[in-house]
Order: C-alpha cells, then sequence, then structure tokens
C-alpha cells in the first residue's frame, strides 16, 4: 500500500502533530526517520519489516553496509546511522550533567511556543527544575479548558517529588492566540502556590502563550 492510501489521520506525520511523538509505534517513529519507503513498502510497512528481525540497539550498532542490507538504500542507512550518533551525544552531555537552564519566562516562551502554539485545546504542563533551575522534565498535567477543579495538585506536585525539584514552573497556552490570564488562570496559579508551599516547592512562574506573545503571572503579581 502506497502511504497516500492510507487515510490521512492515520499517516505517521498527521498523528505526531495532532498527538505528539509519545503516541507513535516504534514503526511509525523510524518511518518518519526515513521520509519514504521504497517500490515495494511504504515507510510504514518498511519499518515493520525491519523491526521484525531486530531491535533499535543492535541497529545503533550496524555499519553502512549492514544498514543498507535492511533498508535497500544508503540514504536510508546514513539517516539511520546519524540518529543513533545524536542519540550518544545528547547521552554523553546528559552523562556530564547538561541541562537546560530556564532563566525567565521568555526562556519558556521560547522553548514552548512551536509546540503549544497551534492547539486547538489548552495544554497545562508542568516543567521540573533543580536548585540551579536547570529542566530536570516536563509534565502535560491537562489537556482543556483550564480548570481549577480538574488541576489537582496531586498531579502537578507528583513527579517533582520523585525527581527532587526544587522549584515549578506552570506554562499553558491559550489557542485564541490572546495570552491574556483568564481570572480561572489566577485562581490556579495561587491554589498551586500554596500547595506547593505545603510540599516544600516553589512555584517560581505560570507562563501563558498566545500565537506570537506570552504573559507571565509573577511578573504580573499574582505570584
Amino acid at each position: 500500500m502506497k502511504m497516500y492510501d492510507v487515510p490521512r489521520y492515520n499517516r505517521p506525520n498527521v498523528r505526531l502533530k495532532r498527538h505528539g511523538a509519545k503516541a507513535l509505534s516504534d514503526a511509525e517513529l523510524l518511518a518518519i526517520i526515513l521520509g519514504r519507503g521504497n517500490k515495494e513498502e511504504n515507510a510504514v510497512d518498511l519499518s515493520n519489516r525491519v523491526l521484525k528481525s531486530t531491535n533499535f540497539p543492535q541497529l545503533a550498532n550496524l555499519s553502512i553496509p549492514e544498514l543498507r542490507g535492511f533498508f535497500k538504500d544508503d540514504v536510508k542507512a546514513m539517516k539511520i546511522m546519524s540518529m543513533f550518533e545524536i542519540f550518544r551525544r545528547t547521552n554523553q552531555l546528559q552523562k556530564q550533567g547538561f541541562k537546560e537552564k530556564i532563566k525567565n519566562a521568555r526562556d519558556v516562551f521560547n522553548r514552548y511556543v512551536d509546540q503549544l502554539k497551534d492547539e486547538k485545546q489548552e495544554h497545562f504542563l508542568a516543567l521540573y527544575l533543580d536548585t540551579k533551575n536547570q529542566l530536570i522534565g516536563d509534565r502535560l498535567v491537562s489537556k482543556g479548558t483550564l480548570n481549577a477543579s480538574l488541576i489537582h495538585p496531586r498531579e502537578v506536585f507528583n513527579y517533582g517529588i520523585k525527581a527532587s525539584a526544587n522549584s515549578i514552573i506552570l506554562v499553558h497556552n491559550h489557542p485564541s492566540g490572546d495570552p491574556t490570564p483568564s481570572k480561572e488562570d489566577e485562581v490556579v496559579t495561587k491554589n498551586l502556590v500554596n500547595a506547593g508551599d505545603l510540599v516544600g516547592i516553589n512555584i517560581l512562574d505560570h507562563v501563558v502563550i498566545g500565537e506570537q506573545d506570552f504573559v507571565s503571572l509573577r511578573e504580573k503579581g499574582v505570584i
């Protein structure tokens, strides 16, 4: 089956845009890296065939000729080898203590605007920082209209406690494109600030992202 015969909603690139990388299978992720299949197979079928006989750790250690045997294409073989080399270099940096540092609300906006600005629903995330304001990780807490009754402190602080986070930055988008905080945004923020005081994790800021701009609730005086 050619990729254009696959319903648009079920194509890997469309699913990635709508649901994020975590929603895709290993074969779908590999298909996106490959870009296209060959005369006999689309990219997903090719990826499924390869992953039936090997796995990512094994592929990571193959030479170009060995990869060519799987993918029947030098360009695809080089893409796969380059992908795993990027992984190795990234892992090395992380082991050496490299982490992204969040200095201000602008850093938050720059990091998440491309991810959030086109979403049709509000996405509420928590960013977890260490004592040097370096990013430990982030978690999607809620999707849909932001409501204090739906944002439970447990969902925000659970990962932070496990990761020994020193502080948290909250961030969510406004699908309208206007980042002006609502009263509900302020209520949610104040509730989580109070909860943070109880568990000993400081809420540094809540950044509302619009299409081209942002608002910091700390700079606005809510925190």
